[in-house]
């Protein structure tokens, strides 16, 4: 394949945040005495924090809630995650993972991050890779979370290639059509994979070399 650049999820794909998201969203939804289980904790993946409060939210059955007392919520989530962050470090970038995003850089492709999460770069900084990608557009910088396409669209902007030069990595089904959204070939590995959301589904991160 004659790709140019490749842009990563990053939850999920370098790296996994998934139980660190599970445990901070159900002390949030216990607090609030809203069931919450791991079933329901799938249907946030790849989804804005303040979606997948609403998500949440199906099972609340008190009072109509502010738009404040949503962030509220939104925020307590944050700060327990935030907190349970710092539990991270380099040992939470598999071996498999670094040895492949060399070698994907030593072929002179450019390497972004497209997440939709604000906390990218202090995990990233958690991982030893804050200075590693070629770019990085993630929560911070755009108004619209996956299925939207606008995340990858901006990575591909900060790398200057265009959509059709690039290979979305992705392991979530709402992030594999985003970036076929956007005009993205999709390599997808995990739950995507599985679903067979990708116009490659890989059984590992390494088969990545494979494509390239």
């Amino acid at each position: 394949m004659n790709f140019k650049a490749i842009i990563f999820d990053l939850d999920g794909v370098i790296c996994s945040t998934d139980e660190y998201h599970y445990q901070a969203w159900k002390k949030m939804a216990d607090s609030m005495g809203i069931y919450f289980d791991r079933t329901i904790n799938n249907r946030l993946r790849g989804v804005s924090r303040m979606e997948s409060l609403e998500i949440i939210l199906e099972r609340y059955q008190g009072q109509p809630l502010s738009d404040a007392k949503k962030e509220e919520l939104a925020t307590m989530k944050n700060d327990i995650y935030r907190e349970s962050l710092h539990q991270m470090s380099t040992a939470d970038l598999s071996d498999e993972v670094r040895d492949t995003l060399n070698a994907l850089r030593a072929k002179g492709l450019r390497l972004a991050i497209g997440s939709s999460s604000k906390n990218t770069p202090f995990i990233l900084k958690r991982l030893g890779l804050e200075n590693f990608f070629d770019a990085v557009s993630d929560g911070n910088n755009i108004t619209r979370s996956k299925p939207d396409p606008e995340v990858f669209l901006k990575a591909a902007q900060f790398v200057d290639m265009e959509p059709a030069d690039c290979l979305v990595v992705e392991d979530a089904v709402s992030g594999a059509q985003a970036g076929h959204a956007g005009g993205f070939q999709v390599a997808c590995v995990g739950d995507a994979s599985a679903a067979g959301a990708g116009d490659f589904n890989l059984k590992s991160f390494g088969q990545l070399l494979e494509l390239v």
